[in-house]
């Protein structure tokens, strides 16, 4: 079976509490959820992670860059995409394709959300669904690893 890694980074386990007029009211878990649910439906094999951790999620990224990895990835890297050009490295370094998503629209946000380090070397990005956002990216990805 297909796998899919989805690597949300800092502040992404407090969803449902944190600003739920920017991000809504799911949680971590109800994200982890429907995620598992659409990639059920498309036949893929879904792991979500969540991490405040910057080196966590960089050893992510390095062992997913290594055989036997996932097939593909989706990352949300949260404030990292705007400030860490480590995580930028490490998934440049990637062997598999990854589309950047985000809950909201960074683009219709605050100056400093309009760059992302990480967008540039992903397949796709998807930004401002909500939970949809990583539905419609597995359904991308599902598309695309079908090809």
């Amino acid at each position: 079976m297909t796998r899919v890694l989805v690597l949300n980074g800092p502040n992404l386990g407090r969803l449902g509490t944190r600003e739920p007029e920017i991000y809504g009211t799911a949680t971590h878990d109800d994200l982890a959820d429907a995620c598992a649910a659409e990639g059920k439906a498309l036949g893929l094999d879904v792991e979500v992670r969540q991490t405040d951790d910057e080196a966590t999620y960089l050893s992510w990224l390095h062992d997913s860059a290594d055989n036997g990895g996932p097939d593909a990835l989706i990352l949300n890297p949260a404030a990292w995409t705007h400030t860490s050009v480590a995580v930028r490295d490490a998934a440049a370094a990637l062997t598999v394709p990854y589309v950047e998503v985000h809950l909201s629209n960074p683009l219709s946000r605050e100056e400093f959300r309009h760059t992302s380090y990480t967008a540039g070397n992903a397949v796709g990005v998807v930004a401002g669904f909500g939970v949809d956002s990583y539905r419609l990216a597995l359904r991308g990805l599902a598309a695309r690893l079908a090809d």
